[in-house]
């Protein structure tokens, strides 16, 4: 079925989770007004629905192939992705110095949520670029701003993050590409594997981003150096000089995003690849995860992206998949699989997995708005804590409900949505990369618990509670039977949530694999717990909208509907996360590996 972005969702979330409003009265973003808001979101959907996703398909059955030393992208890839950068979407939430439009990046991640919805594989390239220059914007010289940010801003240019390698995934410290000092440049040889959009046929130009061990300097961390490799050399005037020492020698053969070009590249295959440094030698790491955690959160909201696509595809075929009588209807009446109790069930978990997801995303995006732009050094520190926690929950949980999610949208298609092409199964396939992309999600767990949680006591987690136990009374002020199970719902949760907190901060020092055991249930319970708060102010958003009397009763309503489902259904599974958090994987670290 054709893609239609949820644009009114996306208004509602960006106002009522994201704050977009407080955001836009920021003088930085002053100029995101709401007719501006809501022209943007209606051409990008309009762009995402006519121009991306008719690709979606074809990508995934034609795949990307190497020719010689470049890559063919499925048809209909580079034009739109010219289409994407004329009409300056790559420009989106860029610094406006270098070209960029300085919006929201907030409403962003709206924008985003559509592309990576209408073609996930197609884009992997711009989220990418948008990394790259991230990075040159804090850590560059201004030549290397100069020459590189417009370019990469307006698409015209497309960037890439090459950190692993074949015997350095996660162990970055045990990276082997090195770079050489030599003059004012670096020689760099070495390989790097899973290099998406390493190289394509959308732009002249491709601006590597690698991390490499400079020679010289001792082993580990502590060795490393962030560093621009362009693929064609750039001269003083801005025009391309000669072709780099870098290529692409294969492509991977992959699960799912098919379309994407999955790099194995090669640096200096002969005399080394001329390379400019980033920053500072031997803080190559710290300046990569300046990528990193905004392309975290940028994962997670791929698995929004993908569960929202997987989700209107099951929903259209139940509306019109005929099969069997209801249960209970003795007239034998046979009725579309929609009106079945198990369907609906289904139906409304992806719902609300994929609102609450979207929301916590979105509230991730606000803070990031305010780390940036805030009005006083406070705030913007509070921002930057606060971005900090959601990082590791966003990236995490989002991806694992995008499995869930299209994974029930194959179960809803029945026999069906095991073929091909019904195009259920791409949106599993495609998703199953996410909870492995930009550090697995036992990775985001470690992350929430020895940094996010143990670097300061648990302060900022508690104070992120008690603003959820500070809400939670405001859902009595016009109260209803929806308003009290959503209230009761979150609540219980939360004492859950604080219980395995204390526990992880007691042992995280004396029982330290223990937590680490239990670390990935402990995320799963901290973000349901921030999904249902999200969803409680969702609802209560919509409660109020319906007892001022509004006249949108039916999209209130359904926000009512999913919140409390999300309480009375999905919500609980908290309780049961508890025991495995609270010592109950210790069996994983007693167990004797010839006993596996």
């Amino acid at each position: 079925m054709p893609y239609q972005a949820p644009v009114k969702e996306m208004r509602f979330m960006l106002e009522h989770i994201a704050g977009l409003g407080d955001i836009a009265a920021l003088p930085a973003y002053a100029h995101a007004t709401p007719d501006m808001v809501d022209a943007i979101l209606e051409e990008a959907a309009r762009v995402a629905r006519d121009v991306w996703a008719p690709t979606n398909k074809n990508g995934d059955s034609q795949t990307s192939r190497l020719d010689g030393d470049n890559v063919k992208t499925p048809d209909g890839f580079k034009d739109a992705y010219k289409q994407f950068a004329a009409g300056g979407w790559n420009a989106f939430v860029c610094a406006p110095a270098h070209g960029g439009q300085g919006l929201p990046w907030s409403l962003g991640m709206a924008v985003n949520e559509m592309w990576q919805s209408a073609n996930l594989a197609l884009s992997l390239c711009p989220l990418l670029t948008s990394a790259a220059i991230e990075a040159i914007e804090k850590h560059g010289t201004p030549a290397q701003k100069e020459t590189y940010l417009p370019k990469l801003i307006s698409g015209e240019w497309t960037g890439t993050m090459n950190l692993t390698e074949p015997q350095a995934g996660t162990d970055l410290a045990a990276i082997r590409t090195v770079a050489t000092k030599a003059g004012d440049h670096y020689l760099m040889k070495g390989q790097k594997i899973f290099i998406t959009f390493g190289e394509h046929d959308f732009t002249d130009n491709i601006i590597h981003l690698v991390l490499a061990r400079i020679e010289g300097l001792p082993e580990g961390n502590d060795g490393l150096g962030l560093f621009i490799v362009p693929k064609f050399l750039v001269n003083a005037d801005g025009s391309l000089g000669a072709r780099n020492d870098v290529k692409a020698v294969s492509l991977e053969h992959k699960l799912g995003i098919h379309g994407s070009p999955t790099c194995v590249m090669q640096y200096g295959e002969k005399d080394g690849a001329i390379a400019y440094l980033v920053g500072e030698e031997g803080k190559g790491l710290r300046n990569m995860f300046t990528m990193m955690n905004n392309a975290r959160i940028s994962v997670g909201l791929q698995g929004v992206a993908l569960s929202e696509r997987a989700y209107q595809h099951a929903l259209s075929y139940a509306r019109e998949r005929v099969q069997c009588a209801r249960m209970g209807d003795k007239s034998g009446k046979r009725v579309a699989i929609i009106e079945h109790a198990d369907v609906r069930r289904m139906l409304l978990t992806m719902k609300a997995n994929t609102e609450a997801s979207r929301a916590l995303a979105y509230y991730a995006g606000g803070q990031l708005d305010l780390m940036r732009h805030a009005e006083t050094p406070e705030a913007r520190t509070a921002a930057e804590l606060r971005a900090d926690l959601m990082t590791p929950l966003v990236k995490a949980w989002s991806t694992d409900l995008a499995l869930e999610t299209t994974s029930a949208g194959v179960q809803i298609h029945g026999g069906m949505g095991f073929i091909e092409e019904t195009g259920a199964a791409q949106y599993y396939r495609d998703a199953r990369i996410l909870p492995i992309y930009e550090g697995t999600n036992g990775i985001q767990a470690n992350d929430l618990v020895f940094r996010k949680l143990l670097r300061d006591g648990g302060a900022e987690a508690k104070k992120f509670m008690d603003e959820i136990a500070a809400f939670l009374p405001l859902l009595n002020e016009n109260p209803s039977d929806d308003m009290d199970a959503v209230k009761n719902g979150v609540a219980r949760a939360l004492d859950e949530l604080r219980k395995t907190t204390d526990w992880m901060l007691a042992n995280v020092k004396a029982n330290t694999e223990a937590v680490a055991a239990g670390a990935v249930s402990y995320q799963r319970q901290f973000a349901l717990v921030a999904g249902g708060y999200m969803m409680a102010r969702l609802a209560l958003a919509a409660h109020n909208a319906l007892f001022e009397g509004g006249d949108d009763a039916l999209f209130m309503n359904t926000r009512l509907v999913t919140a409390r489902f999300f309480a009375d259904a999905l919500l609980p599974q908290v309780y049961g996360l508890s025991a495995p958090v609270m010592g109950g994987n210790a069996a994983a670290c007693q167990i004797a590996n010839d006993q596996f």
